[in-house]
């Protein structure tokens, strides 16, 4: 019985090896529309080749209209951005790329951050914090929002008791009233899917949750919040005429819950 269950648990650690190092899953969402946008998100340390080249050919083979980075391109330790921002580079070379910040880049140390900051800025990538911009794509006039979350939202007091929530007044005081026309929202934490869609939101593109880090049978097990089961973990939901786009993301240890490139034809 011993050596049965030495075997599944060796069995189980290979497994988890070849996915969080070799597996890279391309996952497609036909949502009606004639733009293809890719969602990456949760990036953290995780590197796909040098310089992320196996994460880049494989956007490029998607021949996307858009990048959306939904936040944590990097981890709060990270002090070195330079393979960062050679793949930022290679992004933008394929096409816009819009990018947010996630809880990770907002505890990044000071002197960390305008680091940070200023690779982004080298780069043609646009980085929205608490900022709108309009572009035209397909023949549509978009708002791309990108929120800035209060950073009591992920850990308060050093903890994960009481954190604050994002709610529509709260989105109205950071970004402003719904811009007119469609509107795409950019906000890392997708656990407030209701006030996004009572904002005004078309589309949100969100992560953070890593897809629920051990999925099991198809359920999401865990948060970073350190809790069981959270709602919103991965997948397109609904809410109303609002779709809450999730990425699992592609960093972190995870389990049955491979990292992801997602498009959605939208």
């Amino acid at each position: 019985m011993v050596y049965i269950i030495l075997a599944v648990i060796a069995a189980f650690a290979v497994y988890a090896v070849i996915e969080n190092r070799l597996i890279l899953r391309v996952r497609c969402e036909d949502l009606g529309g004639n733009i293809k946008a890719v969602h990456l998100s949760d990036l953290h340390k995780r590197r796909f080749g040098k310089d992320n080249s196996r994460l880049c050919k494989a956007v490029e083979r998607e021949s996307p209209d858009i990048i959306i980075f939904s936040g944590d391109l990097v981890s709060r330790t990270e002090t070195k951005f330079s393979a960062i921002k050679r793949t930022l580079d290679s992004l933008c070379g394929i096409a816009p790329v819009y990018i947010i910040m996630g809880n990770h880049e907002e505890s990044l140390p000071p002197e960390m951050q305008e680091e940070f900051l200023k690779c982004v800025s080298e780069t043609d990538t646009v980085l929205l914090r608490n900022e709108t911009v309009r572009t035209e794509i397909k023949g549509r006039n978009i708002a791309i929002c990108g929120l800035r979350d209060n950073y009591e939202v992920y850990k308060k007091d050093g903890g994960y008791r009481g954190l604050e929530e994002i709610t529509t007044d709260s989105i109205t005081s950071q970004l402003g009233k719904r811009p007119d026309g469609e509107v795409l929202l950019m906000a890392h934490n997708p656990f407030f899917g209701e006030a996004y869609a009572e904002w005004g939101a078309d589309w949100v593109f969100s992560g953070h949750v890593h897809g629920g880090i051990v999925r099991i049978f198809g359920k999401a097990m865990l948060s970073p919040e350190r809790k069981f089961f959270p709602k919103n973990a991965k997948g397109v939901y609904s809410f109303g005429r609002t779709r809450l786009l999730v990425s699992a993301g592609l960093g972190k240890l995870r389990l049955f819950n491979a990292p992801e490139i997602v498009v959605y034809m939208m």
